[in-house]
């Protein structure tokens, strides 16, 4: 493993060029207070940017730890061989037309497999990007504007977008941010390596990452599994979709399960909280910088507005944020502290009767403290200083501070508008522990997501991806002998060709049976399946009205309670992505479905099946029969075990047949092909 500490905590730093983004990158360093050696390189020039300047490499006093390489793409690769060969620490490659320019440039990717060659151990980021800013020790090899100030502690910032690393600088929400590194094309030192680099930084308290795509799927857990270790929560903005994860659209399970899906259950598996926008990725990363990351979602929300209170309340609906009702002791200290006139709930509309009263407030924020919950939300949004007073406002956080004190439990300010959340009121908030939360979507959106990954990460290493070659579709006979033979339970079933046949094969199997018209995707839709069919004739008038002859003969399966989707698809971004939802003809109506890495437990299958909205049916709605979920559970374990012994690319099984004592899987679509070695 290449060590990034030279490059990413240099005390040396040279900047190789003298164009305007060169003279950026040096006077950024002398801006950020970087006190050890600058050193300009360019041929010509004196000095860049008033520091004087070396005409090449060897004339150096000394082999520095980071390079700024700000010179033309082939001129980059000559210079990153050299610095490798001189034993510097690490370089920023900021030239482009590279990889990412193959569309416009046909010798894109040879060039970045030369940069790759030429820098050999010595660690490079880019090509294509900014480089990194370290705003704790004050080096920024970074060619434009940024936001930050120094820092004694604080979180990581990864990126492969250079334009959205300045723009999360920029912001005026307290956030401390130690660090800001971006990743370009990750030719050579991808996001995991970065973060597992920051993670040994004992002053990084999270990671926040803007994922274009995962530079290396097994390194990425390895990354997640460390920071977990270290208490570091990692939160994660995922971009983009996978044209290759939704190449195959012959089933349901390729349309469901794309790239989004993929890459949700990927961060769920690993502990990594993912949110959706940049305001979120910055207030989870603001509250896994305070608390270190959270148990739950069980929050006390208390302001003075009954319209506040039902605003978070309805912000939390579907975000794993929940209010526990108040108990008897709670309800008693709030009666105390609040008189008789205010109904007590959470969220608490305390009005304003004790507004001023900073000792009546501080009892109240204890009081909604007393019960099982793990944060309490103090609902505060302050008036503008240009037009208002906003005095009054400001005393509220001496009771804040005295429920967290007494209660021993994190407390947050939340404003319902990020406008309503003045930077230097927030950074205060942030020296006194509490969190300040800007704007009330965000906020909340920010608890869940934290909350949704406090669980240990699952033993066992998710199964990579293959790169298959000759894929092809099994026809529907073929593919349930091989689930069968993996214990998938399947139906008795006769291949055959013409109606004579499928009714010699229905009197061999056993009335009722299923008819079906093989070689065709959603034989439902087709006109492809007969059900319920009792006779010969029966079977041959079905026969006739199908609209192939190749024939599947099946026996019927009866007393079905409910039908799942079972499939899996192989994400080359995410590995096999295991999808489970409302099957039959429910599952492009209900859309009720639920994503898992593989390989999934038996206890993260059953808790999965249980969550979909069709969930209640397998336990027994409302009285009635439940199915066996011990074979649900069975059956998909099984279908797991056979995608990890294959070539797979996807296994459908739409329906699996459930009912009171038994798992069936009465479809079943299988592409697979050779795993390509090279």
């Amino acid at each position: 493993m290449r060590s990034l500490e030279r490059l990413l905590r240099p005390k040396s730093i040279a900047v190789i060029g003298g164009g305007f983004w060169c003279r950026n990158v040096v006077r950024e360093c002398r801006r950020s207070g970087f006190d050890g050696p600058l050193w300009p390189v360019h041929p010509t020039r004196q000095e860049i940017d008033g520091v004087p300047a070396f005409s090449s490499l060897g004339e150096l006093p000394g082999i520095p730890d980071a390079v700024f390489v700000g010179v033309n793409r082939h001129a980059a690769v000559e210079l990153i061989g050299e610095l490798s060969r001189r034993g510097a620490g690490g370089a920023v490659c900021f030239a482009s037309g590279f990889r990412e320019a193959t569309a416009e440039l046909a010798d894109g990717g040879d060039l970045q497999a030369a940069l790759v060659e030429a820098a050999g151990d010595m660690p490079f980021l880019g090509p294509n990007c900014y480089g990194f800013i370290n705003a704790l020790d004050g080096a920024a090899l970074w060619p434009d504007q940024h936001g930050l100030v120094a820092a004694e502690r604080g979180v990581a910032l990864i990126t492969q977008s250079s334009n959205i690393a300045i723009n999360l600088t920029m912001q005026q929400r307290a956030l401390p941010i130690a660090y800001v590194v971006t990743a370009g094309n990750q030719a050579q030192t991808g996001l995991s390596e970065i973060g597992e680099a920051l993670l040994q930084d004992d002053r990084v308290t999270a990671i926040g990452l803007h994922v274009e795509g995962i530079d290396d799927l097994r390194r990425f857990e390895t990354f997640a599994r460390k920071a977990k270790t270290a208490g570091k929560p990692v939160v994660a903005l995922k971009v983009g979709r996978s044209e290759q994860a939704q190449g195959a659209t012959v089933s349901h399970t390729a349309s469901l399960a794309g790239s989004a899906a993929g890459a949700s259950a990927l961060f769920r598996r690993l502990g990594i909280a993912e949110v959706r926008s940049l305001p979120v990725l910055l207030e989870t990363l603001k509250l896994a910088h305070v608390t270190g990351g959270l148990p739950d979602g069980r929050i006390a929300s208390m302001s003075c507005s009954g319209g506040e209170a039902s605003l978070i309340a309805d912000t939390a609906t579907g975000l794993n944020v929940t209010f526990p009702p108040l108990g008897k002791d709670q309800k008693a200290a709030l009666s105390e502290a609040l008189g008789p006139k205010v109904a007590l709930a959470n969220p608490l509309d305390y009005h304003t009767y004790i507004w001023n009263d900073i000792d009546a407030m501080g009892r109240t924020f204890a009081a909604m403290m007393m019960g099982d919950v793990s944060l309490g939300v103090v609902i505060l949004d302050i008036p503008r200083e240009d037009r208002c007073n906003a005095d009054d406002w400001y005393k509220v956080i001496g009771a804040i501070e005295y429920a967290a004190r007494t209660s021993g439990k994190r407390m947050t300010v939340l404003s319902s508008l990020a406008e309503t959340m003045p930077e230097v009121f927030a950074a205060e908030l942030m020296t006194k522990g509490i969190v300040p939360l800007c704007g009330m979507e965000e906020a909340v959106a920010a608890i869940g997501a934290l909350a949704a990954v406090s669980g240990p990460l699952p033993e066992g290493d998710i199964l990579l991806p293959a790169a298959l070659t000759g894929v092809a579709t099994l026809s529907e006979h073929e593919a349930k002998d091989q689930l069968k033979a993996f214990q998938v339970p399947v139906p008795d079933s006769l291949s055959v060709l013409g109606g004579e046949d499928a009714a010699h094969a229905a009197e061999r199997i056993g009335f009722p049976v299923v008819l079906k018209g093989t070689g065709i995707a959603h034989k439902s839709d087709a006109g492809a399946v007969a059900l319920d069919l009792n006779s010969p004739d029966d079977v041959l008038t079905a026969a006739a009205r199908m609209p192939v002859t190749t024939l599947l003969v099946e026996k019927m399966v009866t007393g079905t309670i409910a039908e799942l989707l079972v499939g899996v698809v192989l994400d080359p971004a995410h590995g096999y992505v295991l999808t489970l939802g409302a099957g039959g003809v429910l599952t492009e109506l209900l859309k009720d479905t639920v994503s898992l890495t593989v390989p999934a437990s038996a206890e993260e299958i059953e808790t999965a099946l249980k969550s979909l909205k069709i969930g209640p049916m397998l336990t027994g709605y409302r009285g009635g029969l439940a199915c066996d979920m011990q074979a649900v559970v069975r059956a998909v374990l099984s279908v797991q075990s056979y995608v990890a012994s294959a070539a797979v690319e996807e296994v459908e099984i739409n329906p699996l047949l459930c009912g009171k004592d038994f798992a069936i899987a009465a479809d079943a679509l299988i592409r697979c092909g050779a795993v390509n070695d090279g």
